[in-house]
């Protein structure tokens, strides 16, 4: 038997007819923070599905419903999905030291069990995150939705892929309303991951630059990301479809790492190391020396194709069909994540940080 408990937080709901329930998977992230926020402002109900060792005491006092439980393991989720109009599937595993079937379990079985579930309580309108990284890294064009999918050989990049094609085969032969997005790497106040790791390594004067620094970088602000989510919840042309959701004016390496060395008095880089170099570096960091010592290598592959190569997007048909657009320039986006640093963000307890190292409830022993 599971054990699901469910929770009220003490703010609450405003008396409204024409509410919808919404559950959203991978709340206490920083996406999962934007978006409840947005959908509050709606004055729809939030739920969301909160591992057991995560801490939900913010959500509660948001007024957000907690349930308890684990996509890995499927008897936790008809709780989660009893009475839901739309599904915001957000949870994944990412930027952690963990074997492929680790992930795997996560992105890719863990998605597939969260939408069967919701097939099967009639919940109507379900949205799943995919991302960016499924196409490959180092293309120099625009990709776009119909673009082959070939993810470079990274743990999070092989099963994003694979939960992408999976949820796009399950969606043609489904009754339930079916988006799939492909966000880009997305940044804003209180991003740890990305943000706040770039702005620490600039501001101790460690920046490096990787090639001629003139690469597009696919990166993008969380609003702007919480935006495309709000139309693929709601747009009546959305249903059937695959997004990009990202900002189709890219910073180049160079022109990022200024502005957030400029904006958190940090020290713009001048070192400079060849790409090639490190990318095949990465490679050798990964599969020898990180297994050996079963320590996360300091640059991986991904993280190498990432910031070395030139990566863009393409968000034409989102606009086209949503009418989708970027309201918040990456210039002003970088400002206001580094208002946040500036403040001390990064000395603030994380909340998830520790549940993405522990066991999988839906692991075999």
């Amino acid at each position: 038997m599971c054990n699901v408990t469910v929770t009220m937080g003490a703010i609450k709901r405003p008396p409204r007819k024409n509410f919808m329930n919404i559950l959203i998977t991978g709340a206490t992230g920083l996406l999962g923070g934007y978006l409840i926020q947005a959908l509050q402002q709606r004055g729809e109900h939030v739920r969301a599905l909160v591992l057991p060792v995560e801490n939900a005491d913010h959500l509660q006092k948001q007024g957000v419903e907690i349930v308890r439980g684990d996509i890995t393991d499927a008897g936790t989720l008809p709780a989660a999905v009893k009475n839901i109009d739309i599904v915001f599937h957000l949870a994944g595993m990412m930027g952690v030291n963990r074997p492929l079937a680790d992930y795997r379990l996560v992105n890719v079985d863990g998605s597939v069990n969260l939408y069967k579930a919701a097939q099967a309580a009639s919940v109507r309108r379900y949205v799943h995150t995919s991302s960016h990284t499924v196409y490959g890294l180092g293309y120099g064009r625009y990709m776009v939705e119909t673009d082959p999918l070939r993810p470079d050989p990274d743990p999070y990049s092989i099963t994003k892929t694979e939960a992408d094609r999976r949820i796009r085969r399950m969606l043609l032969t489904s009754g339930m309303e079916t988006v799939v997005l492909r966000p880009g790497t997305f940044f804003g106040p209180g991003d740890k991951l990305h943000f706040g790791r770039m702005a620490q390594r600039l501001k101790n004067g460690k920046g490096l630059i990787i090639g001629s620094g003139d690469n597009a970088l696919p990166f993008c602000y969380v609003t702007d990301v919480a935006q495309g989510f709000l139309l693929a919840g709601y747009h009546d042309n959305a249903p059937g479809n695959v997004y990009n959701i990202t900002n189709d004016k890219p910073l180049t390496q160079l022109e990022m790492f200024n502005a957030i060395a400029d904006a958190t008095g940090g020290q713009r880089p001048t070192r400079r190391v060849p790409y090639l170099p490190l990318y095949y570096g990465a490679i050798v960091a990964e599969k020898v020396v990180a297994r050996a010592t079963r320590t996360k290598p300091v640059v991986t592959q991904l993280g190498a194709m990432m910031f070395g190569s030139d990566n863009r997007h393409s968000i034409d048909k989102a606009r086209r069909e949503l009418g989708y657009e970027p309201r918040v320039d990456l210039l002003d986006g970088i400002k206001l994540a580094a208002e946040w640093f500036n403040a001390g963000g990064m000395e603030k307890p994380a909340i998830t940080e520790a549940s993405q190292y522990m066991p999988l409830a839906g692991a075999r022993s």
